[in-house]
């Protein structure tokens, strides 16, 4: 019990870093996205600290765990930790958004180590994950396919043949996480297209369904203590979230999409970090 009480607590710590460098960062560089970035760090943290078998000291493994951040735009959160996992420096996330730099607006494959595929398009990383966990079942390969989607970003129609293909084919080696925060661009996800039962959608093309709150530490390690959890069937663990997560004044609102850090209030903002 008390070991895992120790790693939550450092869970915690590496979020609330993570969560300073993307303010940061995005008030240096002048881009938005920061409440996109907010709702998913925990979810990011867990998973490379606890769940993904990938290393920044053979980012090319062949047999490593493949992850995709399909919603691009909240690239900001994984270059974070990427940063805290040494797969990029701390001068090169400094210099985000700056004139020369190699770290963009959106995932670039090749850009820097951790990168899998170029991202912010959306609706095309869970396609590419289907396509990569097809790969491994027909090499007789063990590793695993992540892909981190946004609720929004299931509107799109080719989200959901990935859906069902991968339903169809039995990959129990591909893994789905929603960040369902609610929030999508300009406005609340079920104004723009209400897509309730979301669960059951997903159950009914085939999927095994796990439910969690994106943020607490403690049910994201029960829920994946099975991960994958049925044999012969994909999983999608619908995270609960909060847009802005962890800056009071920008939690659950609909502008946090595009929100800018003003520089001028940055240490104020930051103290105001949880």
């Amino acid at each position: 019990m008390k070991k895992n009480k120790d790693i939550i607590e450092k869970l915690k710590n590496k979020s609330l870093m993570a969560r300073r460098r993307i303010v940061t960062c995005s008030a240096n560089a002048r881009l938005e996205h920061v409440g996109s970035a907010l709702s998913e760090i925990d979810i990011l943290i867990f998973l490379y600290n606890l769940i993904l078998k990938i290393s920044s000291k053979n980012p090319n493994d062949p047999n490593r765990d493949r992850f995709i951040l399909s919603k691009g735009h909240g690239v900001l959160g994984l270059y974070s930790v990427l940063e805290q996992q040494g797969f990029i420096s701390q001068k090169e996330l400094d210099n985000y958004g700056s004139d020369g730099t190699r770290l963009a607006g959106h995932p670039v494959y090749g850009s820097a180590p951790g990168i899998e595929f170029s991202t912010g398009s959306l609706g095309h990383g869970l396609s590419v994950g289907l396509g990569l966990a097809i790969s491994a079942k027909a090499d007789k390969k063990k590793w695993r396919t992540f892909v981190l989607l946004s609720d929004g970003e299931c509107d799109e129609g080719s989200v959901w043949e990935a859906i069902f293909l991968a339903g169809h084919l039995g990959l129990d080696n591909l893994v789905v996480i929603v960040d369902k925060n609610k929030i999508q661009s300009l406005g609340k996800t079920n104004d723009v297209l209400n897509m309730e039962p979301f669960s059951d959608k997903w159950k009914n093309a085939g999927w095994e369904v796990k439910e969690v709150n994106g943020h607490n530490f403690e049910k994201l390690i029960q829920v994946f203590s099975d991960v994958p959890t049925k044999k012969s069937k994909p999983t999608v663990v619908i995270a609960d979230t909060i847009k802005g997560k962890g800056l009071p004044y920008m939690e659950n609102m609909v502008s946090s999409h595009y929100s800018l850090i003003q520089k001028e209030k940055l240490e104020e903002i930051l103290k105001e970090l949880y």
